[in-house]
C-alpha cells in the first residue's frame, strides 16, 4: 500500500477531491499530491499513497507541460472560462500574416524568465489569506508579479478566434495569466478557455488512470496498481543498499555514498519480486556518506 498512482483528473474536481477518491480506493488517509490542479483544467495529477507521501518533496516534478485552448474577444476575472466577462475586444485576425507575425513576437515576449501577475483567483497568500478568497468576497486584489519561467510554446491549431497551445514551464507559471497577458499584447483580450496538463517530470498522462476505475476498494484490492517512486526519482542518485546500511538506515545512522550525486534514493531489493524498492532519501555529507532525511522501514502502512 505504498507508492504512487497518475490520476486523469477530470474537469470539475478540485486535487483535494482526487485525494479524497484516492483514499476511499486505497482504505487508507495517507494521500497526498504534487501540484495542484484548478478545477476547470484536466490532466495529470502525481498522488503518492501510503509512506511514499513523504517523499513528494523529493519528487521531480518540472517542467510542466500543458495544452491550452486560448480564446480572444474577452477576458474574464478569473483568466479562464468559469469567470464573468470583465473586458470585451476585437479578436486579431489570424490569418493574417501580419498578425502571426506579432503572435510570434509577443510568443517571445512571455518565454524564458518573466515577471508574471497571477490571476486574482489564486491561492496566493494576501495578509493571510488566499486571493481567490478576498476575490469571491467582491475585494479588490493587486498581486505583486512573481518570476516564472517558461521554457516554450507550440502552436498547435488555430481555429477562428481560439489557438491551441502547448506550453512547457516551471512551477508556478499561471497558464491562465499567460492567456490574458497574450491577449493584451495583442491588443484584445483573452482567457484560457481549456487546459490540460500532460506531463510532470517523469510522469505522463498517458499512463494515468481515470477517476472512475478508482472506484472504493479498488487499490486496497489490487484492482488499480501503484507505481514504484523511482519513475518520479530518476533524476537523483540511486543507492543499492547491503544488509548492514539497511540495518544503518533503519536506526537512522549515515551510509557510506558509493555513486555520485548530493542526494540519493535509497533502494533495497524485494526479496520476492526482485523489484528495487525506495526505502529512503539521503543527502550527501562531507565525508562521502548519506544523511538519512526521509526513512521508509518499519512502518506497514
Amino acid at each position: 500500500m505504498n507508492g504512487l498512482l497518475y490520476v486523469d483528473k477530470p474537469v470539475g474536481l478540485t486535487s483535494h477531491d482526487v485525494v479524497a477518491i484516492v483514499r476511499r480506493a486505497a482504505r487508507t488517509k495517507r494521500v497526498g499530491h504534487a501540484g495542484t490542479l484548478d478545477p476547470f483544467a484536466t490532466g495529470l495529477l502525481v498522488v503518492a499513497v501510503g509512506m511514499s507521501t513523504r517523499l513528494l518533496p523529493y519528487v521531480l516534478a518540472e517542467p510542466k507541460v500543458y495544452d491550452a485552448v486560448i480564446r480572444f474577444g474577452a477576458e474574464t476575472d478569473t483568466d479562464d472560462a468559469t469567470g464573468s466577462t470583465t473586458v470585451e475586444r476585437m479578436a486579431p485576425d489570424f490569418g493574417d500574416p501580419a498578425v502571426q507575425a506579432m503572435l510570434t513576437h509577443f510568443i517571445g515576449t512571455l518565454t524564458g524568465r518573466i515577471a508574471q501577475v497571477p490571476p486574482a483567483y489564486s491561492a496566493k497568500h494576501v495578509d493571510g489569506e488566499r486571493s481567490h478568497a478576498l476575490a469571491r468576497r467582491g475585494q479588490g486584489v493587486a498581486l505583486p508579479p512573481v518570476e516564472v519561467t517558461v521554457h516554450g510554446w507550440s502552436l498547435l491549431e488555430v481555429v477562428g478566434n481560439q489557438l491551441r497551445v502547448r506550453i512547457t514551464c516551471a512551477g508556478g507559471t499561471y497558464v491562465r495569466a499567460l492567456a490574458r497577458d497574450l491577449g493584451r499584447a495583442m491588443g484584445s483580450a483573452a482567457h484560457c478557455l481549456a487546459l490540460r496538463r500532460e506531463r510532470s517530470g517523469g510522469a505522463d498522462v498517458r499512463d494515468a488512470v481515470s477517476v472512475a476505475a478508482l472506484r472504493p476498494g479498488a487499490i486496497a484490492e489490487s484492482l488499480v496498481a501503484l507505481r514504484s517512486p523511482l519513475d518520479v526519482l530518476q533524476e537523483m542518485a540511486h543507492e543499492l543498499l547491503n544488509e548492514a546500511a539497511l540495518r544503518d538506515l533503519a536506526q537512522g545512522r549515515s551510509i557510506p555514498a558509493t555513486v555520485p550525486g548530493e542526494r540519493a534514493a535509497l533502494l533495497s531489493v524485494d526479496p520476492v519480486t526482485n523489484a528495487r524498492m525506495v526505502v529512503g532519501i539521503g543527502s550527501r555529507t562531507t565525508n562521502n556518506r548519506w544523511q538519512p532525511k526521509v526513512v521508509l522501514l518499519g512502518d506497514a502502512s
